[in-house]
């Protein structure tokens, strides 16, 4: 049936595109001399106005956040370390710290090694994050005020957000000792290490108004004292604390590059220019040691994953005693600690069931704790007719010696247990995940195993660890050595049970026989 005229759909009008009009050679040039204007304008407000373009990667943010008074980024080189020390100190001048209350004008040092040091690294890296408006004077040691890139600055006022000027002092440390003292300072940025002396007097310089001191560097120089006071933290120092950055925690590095300057260093050279580790000339036992993935928060440990107590027993040494728990994949927690010298047993199994309490430990059915224990607490001596064992045995612990000292097998054992493997949630665990976890409350275990290395050994003698601070190694070393396999451990509970059943069946056949 044809539709009646009102019923047929209307015809729309579609309107069709034109061709785009070429574009002139004139109009084209008009078009890339504003898209270079443009391009020249952010890089200056990038160049002018750096610090408000800074976006720390994840190692630096936790480095700006941290609360401690004497913060240290151990770091390769091109892993950022430089960019969060100079990101502070001009933080500190202006008084706008995102993480850190500043409500006054600040006075602090740049202390770098040399003067050429100073002007070619630190200086530059300051200068570079200061807006211009912002600086209101400066004073050189050489070179013109006009032209500070190319001197070296003595000192630069830079206006604080709350009123008056902050003061950016440079100190280079071949001035000499002398050159550090005076008055105090409100913060002290170290770019690489200073030699002890100088690190000591600048200490002085920020305790009367408790200052702030940062450090950035790169561990080149082995051992020296700063493994001991940062690293290792010998004096438990609680404003103490440091970061290791790798080229991995740098996104800005191109993989490319990377690979290129792998291929150019030796093993030793990689371990503290890509990783910022220190590198011991005999080498560390523990390589495979990495805080940031070892070292975990305390957390409730279920009953059902606490395996036992291990013992490395001294009187004028240190005792050391820690508590083992191990999951339902293997995985082994070192989740509680006493470590001390000087004390008699009493006084360490006072101390052991105290921690036994607060940790809510289990205990067999008479209420006891287990340990294991270096065989050589069987043993006496002239001075005690009873050993050690029978003293702890006495003192209520269920004591087994019987473990396997086999300390090359040991090392090795543990070795494999801190050997990061794939896993599959590779977001979490990126760089693997390792079967030994440490509680950071265990603090001895973790100084020791970041220390523990091998004896030099010349004309390839058998390698040995050094016999020093190595007390929570071996007791670590019986305990993995008693769970070589990753297995579950037993429940004692249970185990005590079918103990006392046993007994109690072997009574009840002698009484029958005789009656």
């Amino acid at each position: 049936m044809e539709l009646r005229r009102e019923q047929r759909p209307a015809v729309q009008n579609i309107a069709v595109a034109e061709e785009p009009k070429p574009v002139t050679s004139r109009e084209m040039k008009d078009i890339l001399y504003e898209a270079q204007l443009l391009i020249e304008e952010m890089q200056r407000r990038h160049r002018e106005h750096k610090l408000s373009y800074y976006k720390p990667h994840p190692k630096q943010e936790i480095f700006h956040k941290c609360e401690k008074r004497n913060r240290w980024a151990l770091g390769g080189n091109r892993t950022g370390k430089t960019e969060v020390g100079a990101v502070e100190a001009v933080w500190f001048a202006r008084g706008n710290h995102p993480y850190k209350e500043i409500n006054k004008p600040t006075d602090g040092w740049v202390v770098s090694l040399t003067n050429e040091v100073q002007r070619d690294v630190a200086q530059q890296k300051v200068l570079s994050y200061l807006d211009p408006a912002w600086i209101k004077g400066v004073k050189m040691r050489e070179g013109r005020a006009d032209d500070p890139d190319h001197g070296v600055i003595d000192f630069i006022l830079v206006e604080s957000i709350h009123g008056g000027n902050s003061v950016i002092g440079f100190k280079s440390c071949d001035q000499g000792r002398e050159r550090f003292q005076g008055t105090s300072k409100d913060w002290i940025w170290f770019d690489e290490e200073p030699p002890k002396e100088i690190y000591d007097e600048c200490v002085m310089r920020t305790l009367d108004c408790e200052g702030h001191i940062w450090g950035t560097m790169t561990p080149l120089k082995g051992l020296t004292w700063v493994y001991d006071s940062i690293y290792l933290n010998e004096n438990d120092d609680p404003e103490v604390w440091y970061i290791a950055m790798s080229w991995e925690d740098n996104p800005y590095l191109s993989k490319k590059e990377v690979e290129r300057l792998t291929l150019t260093l030796s093993d030793e050279e990689l371990e503290a220019r890509k990783h910022g580790r220190f590198v011991a000339l005999s080498g560390l036992v523990y390589k495979e040691f990495k805080e940031e993935i070892h070292v975990i928060d305390p957390f409730p440990v279920p009953r059902e994953w606490q395996d036992t107590i291990s013992i490395d027993p001294g009187m004028d040494a240190p005792l050391s005693a820690h508590f083992y728990a191990v999951d339902h994949d293997g995985n082994v927690f070192v989740v509680g600690e006493h470590y001390r010298a000087g004390w008699n047993i009493l006084q360490h199994m006072k101390a052991i069931e105290q921690l036994a309490f607060e940790l809510d430990w289990k205990r067999d059915i008479r209420g006891h704790l287990s340990c294991i224990m270096d065989a050589a607490a069987d043993q006496h001596s002239l001075q005690n007719e009873r050993s050690v064992a029978e003293i702890f045995r006495e003192c209520g612990m269920n004591v087994n010696t019987n473990v396997n000292k086999s300390k090359w097998a040991g090392i090795q054992t543990v070795k494999k247990y801190l050997e990061c493997q794939p896993h599959y949630d590779e977001q979490r665990w990126p760089h693997g995940k390792p079967k030994l976890f440490i509680f950071s409350c265990c603090t001895a275990m973790i100084k020791e195993i970041k220390a523990y290395r091998w004896k030099e050994t010349p004309n390839g003698g058998k390698e040995e660890p050094v016999k020093k601070n190595d007390h929570a190694m071996d007791d670590l070393r019986y305990y993995i050595m008693s769970k070589p396999d990753g297995t579950h451990p037993v429940n004692e509970f249970t185990n005590e049970l079918l103990e006392h059943k046993k007994r109690l069946a072997k009574r009840l056949r002698k009484q029958r026989r005789y009656m």
